[in-house]
């Protein structure tokens, strides 16, 4: 993998300035997901070329306009999208959480839809028939999001890491691989545990038997 990633590192960084190369990085992620195309690789180039920080500061902008876009294109079709959910009633009992109780209610249960493992490209557009605000799916949104792009920029880092140790002939430091190691497993760790108690809590919300749209 390694010595694979090199060469495209090597022409990425001759290709793209980082301006450019940011720019078009936030525009693959923000448009991305409404053509019903994941985002991740792009968030992993996004933490190879500028780390942690700033990868996760340029990549959460775009992830805004990312899952707001479907949003608002989803409520031009919502009764298209409502049939399209009754035919798979189990499914459409958990997004159904969504759009249930006050604002805080709703936001809450955006945000452990998010963690959980249900595809966020579908969630995006699915969302809006539910009836539930824009306020609460986006901040909601945005705090069930933040472990997963965490995960994939540090997984750009990392690769990143690897692709100059293998380019350099070197090989890490034993201070270097368990820094490395154990940063990438908390952060799979975290995100794992978050994932777990995000389907119980949801598991154990109460859903009402009412149409997905009033």
């Amino acid at each position: 993998m390694d010595k694979g990633l090199t060469p495209i590192i090597r022409w990425e960084t001759s290709t793209f300035s980082d301006p450019l190369l940011a720019f078009l990085l936030f525009i693959t992620v923000a448009l991305f997901p409404t053509i019903l195309i994941p985002s991740s690789p792009s968030m992993w180039v996004a933490g190879m070329t500028f780390g942690y920080g700033i990868g996760f500061l340029l990549i959460m902008p775009a992830v805004v306009i990312g899952i707001s876009m479907p949003y608002l294109i989803g409520s031009l079709f919502h009764h298209k999208i409502q049939g399209w959910l009754e035919r798979y009633p189990k499914k459409a009992s958990l997004i159904k959480l969504a759009g249930e109780g006050e604002a805080f209610d709703q936001f809450r249960a955006v945000a452990l839809i998010r963690i959980s493992p249900f595809p966020y490209i579908l969630y995006n557009y699915c969302a809006v028939a539910t009836g539930v605000k824009y306020g609460p799916y986006i901040l909601g949104s945005i705090l069930g999001m933040v472990p997963d792009v965490l995960v994939e920029i540090y997984t750009g880092k990392l690769m990143k890491t690897l692709a100059d140790a293998s380019d350099q002939r070197q090989s890490l430091s034993a201070q270097e691989i368990i820094f490395n190691v154990v940063g990438f497993a908390a952060t799979v760790a975290t995100t794992i545990i978050c994932t777990i108690l995000a389907k119980r809590r949801l598991s154990t919300m109460p859903i009402e038997d009412e149409p997905l749209l009033q």
